[in-house]
């Protein structure tokens, strides 16, 4: 079940990117964060279509992992790819001690506060659910 959980909420970011690749404007000045009140990081349509196409390829991670429907994926990925991801996510949630994460120094930006309020915790949650999850 934690695998389907994942999954479905990989599709959904993936979806968020689609939306921000294909020209939508909505949550786009919450995505990155902001040093001293400058203007968010705007990264090109291309690369946030890039972006979508990666969680997309977690989703299917996920998928192939709660046996749900099996994905033909390479080896070395449906042996690691949860534990890699597990790990990646918990970095993440962590953070860099500066501008992400639950240690971050810049707490005042609109990116800061919805960092600790969500994407921090949907990061820890992903690490340790991906953590259990590799271990099934």
């Amino acid at each position: 079940m934690l695998a389907i959980i994942n999954c479905i909420i990989f599709v959904a970011i993936s979806g968020i990117h689609f939306y921000w690749g294909f020209g939508g404007k909505w949550g786009g000045n919450a995505a990155f964060p902001t040093i001293k009140s400058s203007k968010p990081i705007r990264p090109s349509k291309f690369i946030t279509i890039v972006v979508a196409f990666i969680f997309l390829f977690f989703a299917l991670i996920f998928l192939d992992k709660s046996s749900f429907k099996t994905i033909a994926l390479p080896a070395i990925i449906k042996q690691y790819g949860v534990l890699i991801l597990a790990f990646i996510f918990i970095i993440r949630a962590i953070g860099d001690f500066k501008y992400v994460g639950f240690f971050k120094k810049e707490k005042e930006s609109l990116f800061a506060n919805l960092d600790s309020k969500y994407y921090s915790p949907l990061c820890l949650y992903l690490g340790f659910s991906s953590l259990i999850i590799s271990y099934l």
